[in-house]
């Protein structure tokens, strides 16, 4: 008898297949994330999970999967899963953090562009029949990204990865990271460590590259856009949580901040009547910072192969912990 595979949401075909050989797998279909009455039900029956953010794999969770070997998440962050509960109860978890390092790090500088040169704002425009004459010298000015400074809270990959981009557009690049890379790290990424306060006050763009956790939650705040230039823009492609969307709103409203670009939002997905939609110095993306075909079928792939290694016992290519 072959043992079971809950899938909280489709996948590609060919992971699909895969995962068929050997398991008897079942997919959740309808609302999205799956509803806890529903997971709470299923999880007792299997010993493989493949999850997806925003599922909630809490303790109750856990708990009820007396079976369970393996939790699988399509994603970088497992912020969704009691993970200190999971391997208490030696249930392993993997994740896929490295294959969507480049189409993130893409998606933040897609961002910093638009934010700077105003692109949405004057597709708006156009879509709205506002442009009725050539503009003049004065008129509908953006900001040139060569000579400004970008501050990068969280160099792990992908702020690495960013860092790489800026370096091309002749950007000066500060840094802040619960540790100091090397000397040659930081000669080679052509990055300069500041601290947290001198990163908030010199940087043009801040781009926020941290993991949701109690000490990041809701970290930036007013508190921090008032230490900010009027002139500065934020960019978030990490999580919506690490953001005070109230304080933001007023930052951006009293033009405390000069605009901000968002791919991450505290709760999602974001309806037409959201306070940030009524903002013009804000670009809003939904939530697409690993959304790229290429990035997709290797996430896939790889939760795939966490699953399959950790039904077998063993330890998942990209590993939490145990």
């Amino acid at each position: 008898m072959k043992e079971k595979v809950f899938l909280t949401r489709n996948l590609h075909d060919f992971a699909l297949k895969d995962l068929k050989k050997n398991y008897d797998i079942e997919i959740h279909s309808g609302k999205i994330p799956i509803p806890q009455s529903k997971l709470k039900l299923k999880i007792k029956e299997v010993q493989g999970l493949i999850c997806f953010p925003y599922d909630k794999i809490d303790k109750e969770i856990i708990q009820l999967g007396k079976n369970l070997k393996i939790i699988s998440t399509y994603s970088v962050g497992y912020d969704h899963i009691d993970t200190k509960y999971a391997k208490k109860n030696k249930i392993r978890i993997g994740y896929t953090p490295e294959v969507l390092t480049d189409a993130t790090a893409d998606m933040a500088f897609a961002l910093l562009l638009d934010l700077l040169r105003r692109i949405t704002e004057g597709d708006r425009i156009i879509r709205n029949g506002k442009w009725k004459q050539i503009y003049g010298a004065y008129d509908f000015v953006g900001v040139d990204l060569q000579g400004k400074t970008l501050g990068i809270i969280g160099l792990g990959r992908i702020g690495k990865t960013l860092a790489k981009r800026a370096k091309a557009f002749d950007m000066k690049i500060v840094y802040h990271n619960r540790k100091q890379v090397s000397k040659t790290e930081e000669k080679r990424l052509g990055v300069k460590f500041v601290t947290f306060n001198e990163l908030v006050a010199q940087s043009d763009i801040l781009s926020i590259h941290v993991p949701h956790t109690k000490e990041t939650n809701k970290m930036f705040d007013m508190k921090i856009f008032k230490k900010m230039k009027k002139t500065s823009f934020l960019i978030n492609t990490s999580r919506g949580k690490v953001v005070n969307e109230k304080d933001l709103e007023i930052a951006l409203k009293q033009k405390i901040i000069a605009g901000a670009g968002l791919d991450v939002f505290e709760t999602e997905p974001v309806n037409k009547r959201h306070q940030f939609t009524k903002l013009e110095n804000i670009v809003l993306a939904p939530h697409i910072g690993s959304s790229t075909k290429e990035t997709r079928i290797k996430m896939a792939e790889i939760a795939t192969k966490n699953l399959i290694l950790g039904m077998k016992g063993k330890k998942p290519i990209y590993s939490v912990g145990y």
